[in-house]
């Protein structure tokens, strides 16, 4: 997934302070083969975060200090959803966007983001106006049908 500059520096920066430690765990399913990685953020053992552990550890004090109420809308998964929000609302398509969500099947993300597709009307009709106003008229939907 692209990475912007801004998010890359501050990565770089994080990872100067607190380098990338190594984890061994099972790969691909529970009790697969063990593999090593080295993990961007570990608990203060060294070691992966579960999941609870990391809302528990990290993101519940994080959004207490920044005054959020715990709710639903707050939790950790509300980060995905602003992220997905945020490439929508920039043009992002829905194939692309499944990919980065690690979505199997466009469809999938059409259906719960779909309702985060803001100014469809608005591009369709800005799309119709440039191809109205272009010398030529609109292409044509395939090449050599255009009517005399």
């Amino acid at each position: 997934m692209p990475l912007p500059e801004s998010a890359a520096l501050a990565l770089a920066a994080h990872l100067t302070a607190y380098p990338a430690r190594p984890v061994t765990l099972p790969w691909l399913e529970p009790g697969g083969k063990p593999h090593t990685e080295k993990l961007i953020f570990t608990t203060v053992r060294g070691l992966a975060y579960a999941r609870t552990t990391f809302n528990k550890v990290v993101w519940r004090p994080a959004r207490a200090a920044a005054g959020l109420p715990y709710a639903r809308e707050n939790g950790m998964h509300a980060l995905r959803h602003y992220y997905a929000s945020v490439l929508l609302a920039g043009g992002v398509d829905i194939r692309a966007l499944s990919d980065y969500l690690g979505h199997h099947d466009p469809a999938f993300t059409l259906r719960i983001y779909a309702h985060l597709m803001p100014g469809a009307d608005d591009r369709a009709r800005k799309a119709v106006e440039a191809a109205l106003a272009s010398a030529d008229g609109p292409a044509p939907a395939q090449e050599g049908s255009r009517a005399p």
